[in-house]
């Protein structure tokens, strides 16, 4: 499993398609499917749900053997520990694949995006832009070459409980989603 890592306009999608027809793989990407769901304003909380099922989807896929690409963006550190562990959890391998992008650049590739991605992009100001930058917890070269995962945050025990937290459809227990209690049972 392939998750691209970075901020908008830092060339994941591009980049996630080479990725795909290289591997044979089963692209996921949200921004496809939340503009023609819910319309250009997004919906609070249906980016996460969303996201969950596409997650859902691509450990589906990657059960059986398909490659599978995940054009989420993941701007921290714990959903990126998530889904390696996810993805270990079905005997995959994941590689986080990190594209950056200065500020003036990503600006100015908002600006210039093609009209044909219209159907698929969110309109983005500068300061939105901004906004993302300050809260992006870009991996450092550690993360990117870990083998090892990092525990799971505080008050949850294993990272597929804070999944089911973060992504609530990502799942495939979903009397699990939304509890992070631990009372020493195995879940998953």
């Amino acid at each position: 499993m392939f998750v691209m890592v970075g901020l908008p306009a830092a060339g994941k999608t591009s980049r996630a398609r080479e990725l795909a027809s290289a591997w044979s793989a089963l692209r996921l990407t949200p921004d496809e499917w939340m503009i023609p769901l819910f319309g250009q304003e997004q919906p609070e909380g249906k980016r996460n749900v969303l996201e969950g099922r596409l997650i859902w989807l691509g450990l589906s896929a990657l059960r059986i053997g398909v490659n599978v690409v995940l054009d989420f963006g993941v701007w921290g550190r714990d959903e990126r520990s998530a889904l390696r562990t996810l993805a270990a959890s079905v005997g995959a391998t994941c590689e986080l694949v990190y594209l950056q992008v200065d500020e003036d650049e990503q600006w100015r590739r908002v600006q210039t995006h093609p009209i044909a991605d219209d159907a698929t992009r969110f309109e983005m100001t500068r300061a939105d832009l901004q906004r993302w930058r300050e809260g992006f917890q870009p991996p450092g070269a550690t993360e990117l070459e870990a083998t090892e995962i990092d525990p799971p945050p505080a008050g949850f025990e294993s990272w597929e409980a804070w999944a089911a937290e973060w992504w609530p459809t990502s799942l495939p227990d979903r009397r699990l989603q939304g509890r992070h209690r631990n009372d020493g049972r195995r879940r998953f």
